[in-house]
């Protein structure tokens, strides 16, 4: 018997040392591969350069990608907490359709029970948006903006042709900006949140492995 194709690895993008702290926090069995959590470092540009530098390592050839952390939501009605599943993401170097959004919906629905999840396209920023700016990035369609999620994908695309996707936990939004009283218990409640959704991440990951009919 021919020896069976090694499982392709996950890579898990995110950018604050808090961040990587509860996918740390989080960590289970039941990934269908190797698993990478790389934290990237603060910005576009950062991302751009961990990603890339990361990914042309040969053993993560072929690695799916996924982008998370927090994010500051952009529609009326988000809170602190909720999640944000992109359907693509966007910035003015380009955009890159995300791929297994319903799935990832569905896990993280049943992971995360009695949290909101939205989905929408997420744009990039290479700063914290606030007030004027986040009503203007709304009007583009966006539902929640952050800095890394952008460059990260299109980076990961450049390497080579891989499955993609974006997932971020609200942190502020527009009624709960982060300079307002109960900054905190919003940070609180997004770091809950995200030390829960890796076995939805694991899901994606797993019916990416699986053969299409």
């Amino acid at each position: 018997m021919s020896p069976q194709p090694a499982p392709a690895p996950l890579l898990i993008a995110c950018a604050l040392g808090i961040e990587q702290v509860a996918l740390r926090a989080g960590e289970r069995g039941g990934a269908g591969g190797p698993v990478t959590v790389l934290r990237t470092g603060m910005g576009p540009r950062a991302a751009e350069r961990s990603v890339t530098r990361v990914l042309a390592d040969p053993a993560l050839a072929g690695a799916a990608v996924l982008a998370t952390g927090f994010c500051a939501g952009l529609a009326p009605g988000m809170h602190p907490g909720d999640l944000v599943v992109a359907e693509e993401t966007r910035d003015p170097a380009g955009t890159v359709p995300c791929v297994g959004t319903d799935l990832l919906v569905k896990e993280l629905v049943r992971t995360v029970p009695g949290r909101t999840v939205h989905t929408g396209p997420l744009t990039g920023s290479d700063h914290v948006v606030r007030g004027q700016e986040r009503s203007d990035l709304l009007t583009t369609g966006a539902i929640a903006v952050d800095m890394e999620s952008a460059a990260t994908l299109l980076s990961a695309v450049r390497t080579g042709e891989r499955p993609v996707a974006a997932v971020r936990v609200v942190v502020d939004a527009p009624e709960h900006e982060l300079v307002r009283i109960g900054t905190l218990r919003g940070g609180i409640s997004a770091f809950r949140v995200l030390r829960t959704v890796l076995p939805a991440f694991y899901e994606w990951h797993r019916s990416l492995l699986l053969p299409r009919r």
